[in-house]
């Protein structure tokens, strides 16, 4: 037997010394176990496997265990993203006010730019067989259109109110944004409540009124389009970032973070599928979001029965990529609330994102980049929905011309 292949049976160590003999090509068992063991095993194709980065993956989870191995890659992740996000001012809330007041500047010049990033890296890496997307969650279960449409809806009028995305929250709060780090911890509390508390019927209900037959379809594979498609609808989204940068004289440093923003997702599905390849439990697929991973955390500090895992390890990675992007620049200063109105209105716009999150799938990075870069169906139409609502919101509620700053 030769080749990379994923063992489901067990995560000691010495079964993990059965992993590294094989990735080496020593046989060194009787051909009668060694049947079993094919027997049990998750062929993975060869083309994936690189038993250099195999063999270190194994030699890292000995030394440090699975669950800080993990977590360690979410913390990478998240630097990436913190850094990137803080330095660009990346936020699909600003973009989506931009489009609603016919105003394509900078901020939808970084969104473009971001989604195409995430794009061509994610699809390129899945052409070469680096990945395989059709092992994420995204593609590998059904999806809910209901619930894409309802849950985008409703968090798009959130992030209106809270004058946010959660990502660019996250980024605000380790830069002493008070607001931002409420509005956080509300979002965070809500989308848990959305999972698995009190909410939780709720987002049932609605995710279950229009369900996908079969796995969540992949959009071009549904229309049949050529191998390389994503690659080339990559690069139109890139070149129409890049007109509307060159027409608001947007600096080169802010487009480069912005498309660190997008890379920190190809990283996220980098590590998290090169560790499924070298876990003994299954391990989802995935890569940045904020919706799971607040919860998640915020489960962690709470319990000391969450486990430690990559969405834990994202959040606080992110935190510190935007507070050491924002030191060295000079940016960090205490920021409160404008009074109690603008208070109600924030809380009241990071609720609806957890439970808008929660029902679409993810948020505006989860649902929106991340999974719009597998080109799954319901993360296209959650993320449509979350661009009309937003915009529609926009107009009803904030838009008089010269009066409401784009933040």
């Amino acid at each position: 037997m030769t080749g990379c292949h994923r063992l489901t049976v067990g995560r000691s160590k010495g079964q993990r010394e059965v992993f590294r003999t094989r990735l080496q090509g020593k046989a060194v068992f009787p051909e009668q176990f060694m049947t079993q063991i094919n027997e049990i095993a998750r062929p993975k194709p060869d083309k994936f496997c690189k038993e250099d980065i195999g063999m270190d993956v194994v030699s890292l989870i000995d030394a440090l265990g699975e669950p800080a191995v993990f977590a360690l890659a979410g913390v990478v992740a998240g630097i990436i993203f913190g850094i990137s996000a803080e330095q660009s001012r990346f936020c699909l809330r600003a973009a989506a006010v931009e489009v609603a007041r016919a105003t394509l500047g900078s901020r939808m010049a970084v969104w473009l730019l971001t989604f195409s990033t995430a794009l061509l890296w994610t699809q390129a890496m899945h052409t070469m067989g680096i990945i395989d997307l059709g092992s994420s969650r995204w593609l590998a279960s059904p999806g809910t259109l209901s619930g894409a449409i309802v849950g985008g809806v409703v968090f798009g009028i959130g992030m209106i109110l809270a004058r946010g995305c959660p990502g660019r929250l996250l980024v605000l709060g380790a830069t002493g944004n008070l607001r931002a780090i409420l509005s956080g911890l509300v979002f965070a509390v809500v989308a848990q409540m959305s999972l698995e508390g009190a909410l939780s019927p709720i987002r049932e209900f609605i995710s279950g009124g229009w369900i996908t037959k079969g796995p969540n379809p992949n959009i071009l594979w549904e229309l049949n389009m050529p191998s390389g498609s994503g690659i080339v609808i990559g690069i139109a989204f890139a070149a129409l970032a890049l007109v509307i940068a060159y027409r608001n004289r947007v600096s080169w440093v802010t487009l480069l973070f912005g498309c660190g923003v997008g890379f920190s997702v190809a990283v996220g599905w980098f590590l998290t599928y090169t560790l499924a390849q070298t876990s003994f439990d299954p391990v989802p697929v995935g890569s940045l979001t904020f919706s799971g991973p607040s919860a998640d955390t915020l489960m962690y500090l709470l319990s000391t029965d969450s486990p430690l895992e990559f969405d834990v390890g994202l959040i606080p990675g992110v935190a510190v990529g935007a507070f050491v992007s924002a030191l060295m620049a000079g940016r960090l200063i205490w920021q409160g609330w404008d009074g109690a109105r603008s208070m109600q209105r924030y809380l009241a716009g990071a609720a609806l994102m957890g439970f808008g999150a929660m029902t679409a799938g993810g948020c505006t990075i989860g649902a929106g980049v991340t999974g719009g870069s597998t080109f799954a169906l319901t993360a296209w139409v959650a993320l449509v929905s979350m661009w009309l609502a937003g915009m529609a919101a926009d107009r009803l509620i904030d838009y008089a011309p010269h009066t409401v700053p784009v933040i």
